[in-house]
């Protein structure tokens, strides 16, 4: 089940390198660029490039070993 208004938004990080998704419900009449620019703020950008890291490693020796005809 969704939540219909869940809007998703995209940070950028303070050096401009990465981006992340952030999907949140804003109260109406709440300005979108000052809600952006505090929550990209707030963001935990440490936490989140180790996690990115921690995703695309390449574990060794896990292969699948084909079999010799």
């Amino acid at each position: 089940m969704a939540i219909t208004n869940v809007k998703r938004f995209r940070v950028v990080s303070p050096d401009g390198l990465n981006t992340a998704t952030l999907m949140a419900v804003v109260p109406k009449g709440t300005d979108h660029e000052v809600f952006l620019k505090e929550a990209s703020a707030r963001f935990d950008w440490k936490s989140w490039t180790d996690q990115k890291a921690s995703l695309t490693k390449v574990r060794v020796g896990q292969q699948k070993q084909k079999k010799a005809k």
